[in-house]
């Protein structure tokens, strides 16, 4: 059973690695994709997946090692893990009721004529800008936290450092697209560290 869980947070942690390099193809090239007259996840799927696969083979070697054999001598570790599983799963939930789920794959970046350009501020957002990166966030350190795997705990580290550099460039495309609304937005709500207290309505 061990094993299992382990073979299923390595590969659960290669994917959710390669969610930041996914979204920095399409944030610096947004105007370009939304030139194209076939949908751009006809080429940003496929790669995508590419990506789980050289990540899946380049990181191969080190799925099986543990960073403490004695501390993961038990199963107590899960409970932390299960408590994190859960804050991604409730994020995940608080961040679809105001998204459509074209908002969150991402349509009104890159599909031209797309008109779904609303900026929500409210609920889930007007505590953190960025939810269901938090929610990512928690997944992997749920898993790395659970199997004890180096190369979880690895994998979740690249995806901090590529998920900054994205987060960054898609606050640059939103506040091209929505302007001094967004740039106020910005600067009043944290990008992934939530405020515990409501703030001010925009």
């Amino acid at each position: 059973m061990r094993h299992a869980l382990q073979l299923i947070g390595w590969l659960a942690c290669v994917q959710y690695s390669t969610i930041p390099a996914f979204w920095l193809m399409i944030h610096p090239f947004a105007g370009r994709w939304r030139t194209r007259r076939r949908s751009p996840y006809a080429v940003l799927v496929p790669t995508w997946i590419a990506m789980w696969i050289v990540m899946a083979l380049a990181t191969r070697p080190w799925h099986t090692i543990s960073i403490d054999s004695h501390i993961y001598a038990t199963n107590w570790l899960w409970f932390p893990a299960l408590m994190l599983f859960t804050a991604g799963i409730v994020l995940y939930a608080k961040s679809g009721k105001s998204f459509t789920a074209k908002q969150l794959a991402g349509l009104p970046e890159i599909h031209r004529g797309n008109n779904d350009q609303r900026l929500i501020t409210t609920g889930i957002r007007a505590r953190v800008r960025h939810p269901v990166y938090l929610a990512h966030l928690c997944e992997m350190l749920a898993w790395s936290v659970g199997t004890g795997l180096a190369i979880c705990w690895a994998l979740t580290a690249f995806a901090i450092v590529t998920g900054a550099v994205m987060i960054r460039m898609e606050d640059t495309e939103l506040e091209k697209r929505f302007g001094a609304e967004y740039a106020a937005y910005r600067s009043s709500v944290p990008a992934i560290l939530p405020r515990v207290f409501r703030p001010r309505q925009l």
